[in-house]
């Protein structure tokens, strides 16, 4: 494959990455690990939408860069450092450079509190609830003042 991809092969690649990833979410179904997980579907479905708004590698995972660009898309720049530490804690500490669908799962599904997944638990209750809850203020900046 070149490097020119048309829309409509992207378009075809990003569905073949999401039926990848939908035989992953069938696995984690049937999986008795996750049995009494309550609403497992539909929690595995959000969870493949979040990982798919990662710039996924053409293996369909998330890479250094994938990881970096997504991470500052919500603000939140990392050092080169800390993107890796945070790779090693959702790979087990596998030397893996990137995150698999399977190893993400586990993770959001997981009891330990990965940096990753509090980033996006965060990230996504914010946009669920509306901006308006109440807790700390936004800091404001100087665009913001009167």
């Amino acid at each position: 494959m070149g490097t020119h991809q048309g829309g409509k092969a992207f378009g075809h690649f990003k569905s073949q990455q999401e039926e990848k990833l939908n035989s992953i979410n069938e696995v984690f179904l049937s999986d008795e690990t996750y049995a009494e997980e309550e609403e497992l579907a539909s929690k595995l479905e959000l969870f493949k939408k979040k990982y798919m708004e990662f710039d996924l590698n053409d293996k369909g995972e998330i890479d250094l860069m994938g990881l970096k660009r997504m991470l500052e898309k919500l603000g939140l720049a990392k050092t080169h450092l800390e993107l890796k530490k945070m790779m090693s804690e959702v790979t087990a500490g596998s030397s893996h450079d990137t995150i698999c669908y399977h190893d993400f799962l586990t993770m959001m599904l997981g009891k330990k509190n990965a940096i990753l997944k509090l980033i996006l638990m965060f990230e996504g209750l914010g946009k669920e609830q509306g901006q308006n809850e109440p807790g700390p203020p936004c800091r404001k900046t100087f665009s913001d003042l009167p």
